[in-house]
C-alpha cells in the first residue's frame, strides 16, 4: 500500500469516527421533556386535557388543577372527583377527561415530569358559556298615550351575548348595559316606545347573538299589553217595536282590562219588571207603551268608565201594517254625565210619521191646481177670439167709407149738397 492511499484510508476512518461520536453525543444530550394542549368547551360539555411525552424513561407524571391539586400520581387518582377519569397513559401520550364543566373548572391544568431536572406545562381550559333564551321585563305599565318601558336581559354568558329589539323585521336602538358576575357576564337591552290603543297585542321580540352559536338566535316573542279605558256601544234592533213584541239589546263593551260589571239601567226610572239580563243583553218580552223610556249600558274599568243610550218606543197595534225601513241612527242632544247622545229616536218613529201623510188633502190641492189651469186656459182663449171679432167689424166700415167718397167724385154731386173732405 503506497503512502497516499494509506493517508486517504485514515482520514476516512478518521472521519466516520467523528460522526459517530457527534451522534453518540446527540442522543446523550437530549432530555426528557412534556408538552401540553390548551382546550376550549362549552359549559356542561367533556374536555379532553392531554400531555405529551418526549424521551419518556419512566419518570413520576403528575396532573395537577388549578389549585396545583394533584390529580393523577403516575396515572393513579389522588384527588377523590368523579368527573375525572384517566384514560389514557403510553410512554409518549398521558390524556385525561373531564364531565360536566363548569366556569369553575376554568384555568390552567400542569403536567409536570419529575426527573433529574423537572419539566412541567400548563394545559389552559376555557370554557365558553351560551346565552339562554333572554327575560322580558317590563319596568313601566303600557298605558294608552303613554310610552312602555321594556328590558331585554340575558344574564349569563361568556363571552358576552349580543342583543337587539326587532319589531315588525326592523331594529329598535336601545340602551346596552353589561355587568360581570365572577367569570360571566350579565347583558340587558332596554327600549322606550309610546304606544296607543292600536298597538295593543303588536309583536315585538328580543334576539340573543353569540359567536359559538353558529349563525343562529335565541329569540324571546312578547305582546304588547296596551291598557285603556273602555267603549259601550249598543246595537238596536231593527223595524217598529209594537205591544207584545220582544225587545233584544247587545251591549259592546271593549277595554284593556275588559271590564267586569255590565250594568243596564232607565233613566229616571226603574226596570221593567220583565227586563232581563244576560251577560251584554238586555231583553224584554211582552212590550208595552210602560217600557217606553231611555236604557243605559256602562262599564268601568281602572282607566275609565263609558255608556251608551237607546230609547225606546213602543206603538199600538194598527190595523193598516206598515212595513217598516231602518233608517239611520239620530241623535240630538248629550247626557251631562256619561257625555253620550242623550236622544235616539225609534226607527219606527220616522216610519209612522210617514203613514199619516194626508193624502185626501194632497188630491184636492192637486185637483184645484188643475181646475185652475183649466180655467186660465178658457178665459185666455175667450179673450183672443173677442179680440178678433172687433178687429173684422172696424175694418168693414172702413170699406164702406171709402165706397160712398168714391161714389160721390164720380156723380159730381151739386154743391149745394155741402161740401164734404173725406180723409182716406
Amino acid at each position: 500500500m503506497s503512502p497516499g492511499q494509506r493517508s486517504l484510508l485514515f482520514s476516512h476512518s478518521l472521519t466516520v469516527f467523528l460522526l459517530h461520536s457527534s451522534v453518540l453525543l446527540s442522543l446523550c444530550s437530549r432530555g426528557q421533556a412534556v408538552e401540553a394542549e390548551n382546550v376550549t368547551v362549552l359549559e356542561g360539555g367533556t374536555a379532553q386535557i392531554s400531555c405529551r411525552l418526549q424521551n419518556y424513561d419512566g419518570s413520576i407524571v403528575v396532573i395537577q388543577n388549578p389549585r396545583r391539586q394533584t390529580l393523577f400520581f403516575n396515572g393513579t387518582r389522588a384527588l377523590k372527583d368523579d368527573r375525572f377519569q384517566m384514560v389514557l397513559f403510553t410512554p409518549r401520550l398521558v390524556r385525561i377527561t373531564l364531565t360536566n364543566v363548569s366556569v369553575s373548572d376554568e384555568g390552567g391544568y400542569f403536567c409536570q415530569l419529575y426527573t433529574d431536572d423537572t419539566h412541567h406545562q400548563v394545559a389552559t381550559l376555557s370554557v365558553v358559556v351560551l346565552p339562554e333564551v333572554p327575560i322580558v321585563e317590563v319596568k313601566t305599565e303600557a298605558v294608552e298615550g303613554g310610552e312602555v318601558e321594556l328590558s331585554c336581559l340575558s344574564p349569563r354568558s361568556k363571552p358576552p351575548a349580543t342583543l337587539r329589539w326587532v319589531r315588525d323585521r326592523r331594529e329598535i336602538p336601545g340602551v346596552i348595559s353589561q355587568q360581570e358576575n365572577v367569570k360571566t357576564v350579565s347583558v340587558s337591552n332596554t327600549i322606550r316606545i309610546p304606544v296607543e290603543r292600536k298597538d295593543n297585542g303588536a309583536a315585538l321580540s328580543c334576539e340573543a347573538s353569540h359567536p359559538s352559536l353558529a349563525g343562529q338566535k335565541r329569540i324571546r316573542h312578547y305582546r304588547l299589553d296596551v291598557h285603556f279605558a273602555p267603549t259601550v256601544r249598543i246595537v238596536p234592533p231593527l223595524g217598529i217595536l209594537r205591544e207584545g213584541d220582544s225587545l233584544s239589546l247587545t251591549c259592546v263593551v271593549t277595554g284593556n282590562p275588559m271590564p267586569r260589571d255590565i250594568q243596564w239601567s232607565r233613566v229616571n226610572d226603574s226596570m221593567p219588571e220583565r227586563a232581563e239580563t244576560s251577560g251584554t243583553t238586555l231583553i224584554m218580552t211582552r212590550l208595552s207603551q210602560s217600557h217606553n223610556g231611555t236604557y243605559l249600558c256602562q262599564a268601568h274599568n281602572n282607566y275609565g268608565r263609558a255608556a251608551d243610550h237607546y230609547t225606546l218606543l213602543v206603538y199600538e197595534n194598527v190595523s193598516v201594517s206598515v212595513t217598516p225601513t231602518p233608517p239611520p241612527d239620530s241623535t240630538s242632544q248629550t247626557h251631562p254625565l256619561f257625555s253620550f247622545p242623550l236622544e235616539r229616536r225609534d226607527p219606527g218613529a220616522v216610519v209612522e210619521a210617514h203613514s199619516a201623510v194626508p193624502y185626501a188633502v194632497i188630491g184636492g190641492v192637486l185637483a184645484l191646481l188643475v181646475f185652475t189651469v183649466i180655467c186660465v186656459l178658457i178665459v185666455t182663449i175667450w179673450c183672443s177670439v173677442r179680440q178678433k171679432g172687433s178687429y173684422l167689424t172696424h175694418e168693414a166700415s172702413g170699406l164702406d167709407e171709402h165706397g160712398e167718397v168714391q161714389e160721390a167724385f164720380l156723380n159730381g154731386n151739386d154743391t149745394s149738397q155741402g161740401k164734404k173732405e173725406y180723409l182716406l
